[in-house]
């Protein structure tokens, strides 16, 4: 006869939520609700406005009009925004840009953050504490814009794409967070390597950074943000319109003060609503960031608070 083997009664669910301290009252039913109202008209606000962008990016020039702007009911999809925008020339070439001055310049700015903060995190690396405080004075003093501009035209930056790039190519915050994180590996493991012949740059590369991958993904993702979104520097920068990123495209467009050649013929015609492109270079513009941020945020909690708490 088979024996029946029953489960303690105590025993956690994997679905259950986690135990409570003893010292943390149990919710009340009108606290419950009140979170899920406050969560659901939070979602609420965030969510109505991209739809309107959304719906209206992909409604007719018919539908709009009827709308008498933003469209909140769909009445039939259309992406002829889209395919214009898509079909070549300025905004095809911006996405280009954007994209591209991104992975470059989130590559160059993790390279150069992780070498710092792993270098100030060493208290016996020459001058990290100098250096440290060096870094913290500009976080609360800043040269100001007229002599970085003068700094980046005596460089010859000027209508360069490194001049998207190098100006805000560090973040001390990002390191900071970053040195936190590190000084909290167990310097007993970074030890044993050093006795069994590593140097630093391996110690780096297969010891902190596998163990440090929750705050190097948060960190990508907000230098990537920061290089996405960026349109101060172009604006001032760059005097080349064909060198323009996504970002001042969708400025120029949303303020009406330039279209492309061929979005300019098509909205003249009729053939397509300004307003139309507006929502649809919006919805490019946000689609990355949407696109990226849930597959990072499991390690927010991870990344950000034991980097700002250790250190």
């Amino acid at each position: 006869m088979t024996a029946v083997i029953e489960k303690p009664a105590n025993t956690p669910r994997p679905w259950a939520a986690p135990p409570r301290p003893a010292w943390e009252e149990e919710p009340s039913r009108a606290g419950l609700a009140g979170k899920a109202i406050a969560l659901s008209l939070a979602c609420l606000a965030i969510l109505f406005p991209l739809w309107i962008v959304v719906v209206t990016s992909l409604s007719s020039r018919k539908t709009i009009d009827e709308a008498g702007g933003l469209v909140l009911v769909p009445k039939g999809i259309t992406f002829i925004a889209y395919q214009e925008l898509l079909s070549g020339g300025q905004v095809t070439r911006a996405a280009i840009i954007s994209v591209l001055v991104t992975l470059v310049g989130t590559l160059f700015s993790m390279a150069v953050s992780v070498l710092c903060a792993y270098g100030l995190s060493r208290s016996g690396s020459l001058g990290h504490r100098w250096i440290l405080m060096t870094l913290l004075a500009t976080m609360f003093f800043s040269a100001g814009l007229i002599p970085t501009y003068l700094l980046v035209q005596s460089l010859g930056l000027m209508d360069s794409y490194l001049a998207l790039i190098l100006p805000s190519a560090v973040s001390v915050f990002n390191i900071l967070v970053l040195r936190g994180f590190f000084m909290g590996i167990s310097q007993e493991l970074i030890d044993s390597a050093r006795i069994d012949g590593a140097g630093d740059y391996r110690i780096l590369w297969q010891i902190v950074m596998p163990l440090s991958r929750a705050v190097l993904a948060v960190i990508t993702l907000f230098y990537a943000v920061g290089y996405w979104s960026a349109w101060f520097n172009a604006s001032i920068y760059l005097n080349d319109q064909d060198m323009m990123p996504l970002q001042n495209v969708m400025i120029q467009l949303v303020q009406k003060q330039e279209a492309p050649v061929g979005l300019g013929q098509a909205i003249k015609t009729g053939q397509l609503s300004g307003l139309a492109v507006q929502m649809a270079v919006m919805v490019m513009a946000l689609l990355p960031v949407a696109v990226l941020s849930p597959f990072v945020q499991r390690h927010f909690k991870k990344g950000m608070l034991t980097g700002a708490v250790k250190g």
